[in-house]
């Protein structure tokens, strides 16, 4: 009865989207988007006194992995200048796919920078640039700014969307890097806050390299908890796994392949990338359409994979 009541509801959640898809294309709006974040590895036009600039052989990987997942909507972290965005936009534009509309974010640190690519238009902006906190005795800025952008979709669906790269797991003279990391999730914990008190359905999206586990202090932070609490998609890799497989579904599920990050230094693999949605926009998130891009020859590109999430253009 169960596996029945299972099937019925799998195959209604299928006709249901097929139908959306098919009165948005009578009326000519988009009937799902995607949204992805990509840590693209010193992705830098010119070299820098501490990074070197990103290699043509290294560039077409990353160009690669975004045509693997064709985003509507793309985060970037570790973005050279607006030189280095542009040419990775045209590039792709050359390529068959286009971003008309981008954000591109400074912050203290002058060397890598937060950015935003978009199909869709991007109707406000609010970056965040000059964020600081006191941490024993001491003020310091957010190692990178908040891009906060609100994007339209279509006449009926827009989403807030906030993408951010904490500070690294390298450690520095000034203060411990996990305290620095704790410091900017609280930063960003209270924007998301403000937002949702604000209107607790709105539609929004926290998403990029938070640098952690989940079980951090920093990522549980931006998390939180009670009514403002953000849902984890938690992407895994399209390899063919069965999350139901096994006598143990749930645990069966949380053994599927989610790492976004090789850790050189450590020679750890691990998941630092998130697409955080809150309680109003998981109603219109398709799980079938989450994961992580798993492609030959993938750390070319960067020491990240990509992650992307799908999401139905309708309130719900």
């Amino acid at each position: 009865m169960f596996s029945a009541m299972t099937t019925w509801r799998k195959r209604f959640r299928h006709s249901a989207l097929v139908l959306l898809i098919l009165l948005a294309a009578i009326h000519g709006l988009a009937a799902t988007f995607t949204v992805a974040t990509y840590n693209v590895e010193n992705y830098l036009d010119a070299a820098t006194a501490t990074r070197e600039a990103k290699s043509p052989v290294s560039k077409a990987k990353v160009r690669e992995s975004i045509r693997a997942m064709t985003p509507d909507v793309l985060a970037l972290q570790e973005i050279g200048t607006t030189n280095a965005l542009l040419e990775l936009r045209d590039s792709l534009k050359a390529e068959g796919l286009f971003y008309p509309y981008w954000e591109h974010v400074g912050g203290f640190d002058t060397n890598i920078f937060v950015a935003v690519l978009s199909r869709f238009p991007i109707v406000a902006r609010n970056p965040i640039t000059n964020a600081t906190f006191l941490l024993r005795g001491r003020r310091f800025f957010t190692s990178r700014g908040f891009a906060n952008v609100d994007i339209e979709v279509n006449r009926n669906y827009r989403f807030t969307l906030i993408a951010v790269h904490l500070k690294s797991r390298r450690t520095t003279a000034e203060a411990d890097e996990a305290e620095i990391r704790a410091q900017e999730a609280r930063i960003l914990r209270q924007q998301i806050d403000a937002i949702l008190n604000a209107n607790p359905n709105q539609n929004l999206v926290v998403l990029g390299d938070l640098n952690d586990s989940k079980d951090s202090i920093p990522v549980r932070t931006i998390i939180g908890r009670g009514k403002n609490s953000l849902i984890d998609t938690r992407p895994a890799e399209n390899n063919g796994d069965n999350p139901g497989a096994s006598d143990s579904p749930a645990h069966h599920s949380l053994r599927r392949i989610t790492w976004t990050h090789f850790y050189a230094k450590e020679d750890v693999y691990q998941r630092a990338d998130y697409i955080l949605v809150s309680r109003g926009m998981a109603r219109e998130w398709d799980r079938t359409g989450t994961y992580v891009l798993a492609i030959p020859d993938w750390g070319i590109a960067s020491d990240h994979r990509p992650i992307i999430a799908r999401f139905s253009a309708q309130d719900r």
